[in-house]
């Protein structure tokens, strides 16, 4: 029987084949990143929950949605921490790695979205209470991890790593964009806190949040729009982070709408009256320049669809313009302006259509084994 010679590539090659095989070996890669599939996926269920047009089928569909968000949440994160236990120099290289370790932000997005929906749609299931108790305790996590990466990620940008003029991308925004998450869905839980100072601690609390996260996203959009202006366009493989500055922007309209409702029950009058006229003013004027970047962002993809390589990036399309419906939804309940409706509506479609190519595209990598290989 004739033998072949493999050359060292193809050896290699088929080495990296079986280890792929091997149980355990294909999580030797996972990164933070992939609990991006989670924020996607979640935001889709929020979204519908409030959506101003509501139809028969459409809250039964949003909470299946929300329970493969939860599964897929309880899956990543058992898949990680084996992932930490069975190759902690490669989790550890993710944390170093200047790219990678801004995706540290998406694990406790992934939490507060999840908890949010248990809230929100998982209480028909549940019950109210268990969803509560959900609730308070992935948005206690998700809220810690999220300070943390808003912290321990710029820090060891400025200490560790030497960046070119042209770095800035909108990956840079997700690990700050974790406290306006947490802001937004911390609204939720203020009338179910104890009144007094528990109650306005919370409400206070998710203010500040607000605050942490509103500046240093805005500081962060400059930097990207400078980028843009300089460099052009990112590379075919990271033009959907391009969509991640809309999340900071859809979040903070929502999260604004959100307080100023919650605050009734937490503020004097006086405050929750100026809370209102806030929701109102600053989320028509932070909206309208997230419709500009949309159209931005929309005009890059087009520019570049036929050469953009399918990564886990892609998932950029989906939360931050999930953000923008329920942003533009906050805004039609508060105004009662159908340009806002017709948006939400609108943005819904091209977020579920966003969404199940996204997904489909992904479940795809995961069979072949595509996405499990370093990037």
């Amino acid at each position: 029987m004739a033998t072949t010679t493999l050359r060292p590539a193809e050896r290699t090659d088929r080495r990296l084949l079986r280890d792929l095989d091997r149980p355990g070996d294909a999580l030797r890669h996972l990164g933070p990143n992939w609990f991006a599939v989670v924020m996607g996926t979640g935001i889709v269920a929020n979204a519908a929950a409030t959506l101003p047009l509501q139809f028969p089928g459409l809250r039964a569909a949003a909470t299946a949605v929300w329970g493969l968000a939860a599964l897929l949440l309880a899956g990543l994160s058992a898949a990680w921490v084996a992932h930490w236990r069975r190759f902690p120099d490669n989790a550890r290289a993710h944390g170093a790695h200047p790219v990678m370790s801004q995706f540290y932000g998406a694990p406790p997005m992934a939490l507060l979205t999840v908890g949010a929906g248990t809230l929100v749609l998982g209480r028909d299931v549940v019950g109210l209470p268990a969803a509560l108790a959900v609730d308070w305790v992935l948005w206690s996590a998700g809220t810690v991890l999220g300070l943390v990466s808003a912290l321990v990620v710029p820090y060891r940008m400025i200490i560790r790593h030497r960046l070119e003029p042209d770095a800035a991308f909108g990956g840079w925004l997700m690990p700050v964009v974790p406290p306006m998450v947490s802001a937004a869905t911390g609204a939720l839980l203020v009338p179910h806190t104890p009144e007094g100072q528990p109650r306005l601690t919370l409400m206070l609390g998710c203010y500040a949040l607000f605050g942490i996260s509103l500046i240093a996203a805005l500081v962060t959009i400059t930097l990207i729009w400078s980028r843009l202006l300089h460099y052009g366009p990112p590379a075919a493989g990271a033009v959907a982070t391009v969509w991640i500055v809309l999340g900071p922007l859809g979040q903070s309209v929502t999260a604004a709408g959100q307080l100023a409702s919650a605050a009734p029950a937490a503020l004097p009058h006086l405050y929750a009256a100026g809370l209102d006229v806030f929701a109102v003013v600053y989320g028509v004027v932070v909206w309208g320049f997230a419709m500009l970047w949309l159209a931005l962002a929309l005009a890059i993809t087009v520019r570049t669809r036929r050469t953009m390589p399918f990564n886990l990036t892609w998932w950029g399309f989906t939360f931050p313009l999930g953000t923008c419906v329920t942003g533009s939804t906050v805004l039609y309940g508060r105004t009662g302006a159908m340009v806002f409706g017709i948006a939400a509506v609108g943005l819904y479609v091209l977020l579920v259509g966003a969404w199940a190519v996204v997904a489909a595209r992904t479940a795809r990598g995961v069979r072949s084994g595509g996405l499990l290989k370093p990037a």
